[in-house]
């Protein structure tokens, strides 16, 4: 991950740093650059990587090449520092290098798309190829919301309040969107023949069922999607967004 670089580096000149970027110092003005833009600051990605929403979002933005700082904030533990950045207490959220703040991980991503560029973007600007990455991409994000709410049905909610059968709907209805795309994968990439916001989306959320409901996806329960997620984490990108 490329941080803001310390204004302790010596003055003027270019240092080179990893990914084409590199640290100048221009009339007293110190910046971020890549090919002649300049930037005083970068991104700043708030939320911890333990949520999945976070976690793709973490993962899009190395994907695209595109450098951010980061604050693991948690939600539950740090509510007003998060709602100095979002009023819902909510993560993620991104604020720009302008100062201003996106919320929500789909915003963000549509966001990424868009600075990133039609023949980069993680989803296809349009035609079916579009509507079959966001079909994948849904399906694996209402997984992810379910298990959020299975989660705290389970572990936040008081023991005597807990209500097993709301609990046993939740976790059947994650399983429901991971079967359809289980169903729905081959051999390799789930879309387009190459990787896309759907498999990211995807490996996010199967990491995180298996991470706090494990019993109800043991090995062998989604073959094909274990495969993908084992060539995915592979990656930097994703190796370097892990929790």
């Amino acid at each position: 991950m490329l941080r803001r670089v310390s204004p302790a580096l010596p003055g003027a000149g270019r240092l080179t740093l990893p990914g084409g970027w590199a640290y100048t110092q221009s009339g007293g003005i110190r910046a971020i650059c890549r090919t002649g833009v300049f930037r005083e600051d970068l991104m700043i990605l708030i939320g911890g990587c333990q949520s999945p929403f976070v976690r793709r979002v973490a993962i899009s933005l190395r994907l695209l090449d595109i450098p951010f700082d980061h604050k693991p904030l948690r939600a539950s533990t740090e509510p007003e520092k998060v709602r100095a950045y979002n009023p819902l207490g909510r993560i993620p959220a991104l604020e720009l290098d302008d100062g201003f703040v996106l919320i929500d991980s789909a915003a963000i991503l549509d966001y990424l798309d868009e600075v990133a560029g039609p023949q980069k973007a993680l989803v296809p600007p349009s035609g079916p190829a579009r509507r079959e990455v966001l079909r994948a991409v849904m399906l694996a994000a209402g997984a992810m919301e379910k298990m959020i709410a299975a989660f705290v049905e389970s572990r936040i909610r008081p023991e005597e309040t807990r209500h097993r059968p709301l609990l046993d709907r939740f976790i059947g209805q994650a399983l429901a969107g991971f079967d359809a795309l289980e169903a729905a994968a081959g051999d390799g990439w789930l879309c387009c023949g190459r990787l896309t916001q759907a498999d990211v989306t995807v490996v996010a959320a199967l990491g995180f069922l298996r991470q706090i409901e494990p019993q109800a996806a043991p090995d062998g329960r989604f073959p094909r999607l274990e495969a993908l997620a084992r060539r995915a984490e592979a990656l930097p990108a994703f190796a370097q967004s892990r929790p």
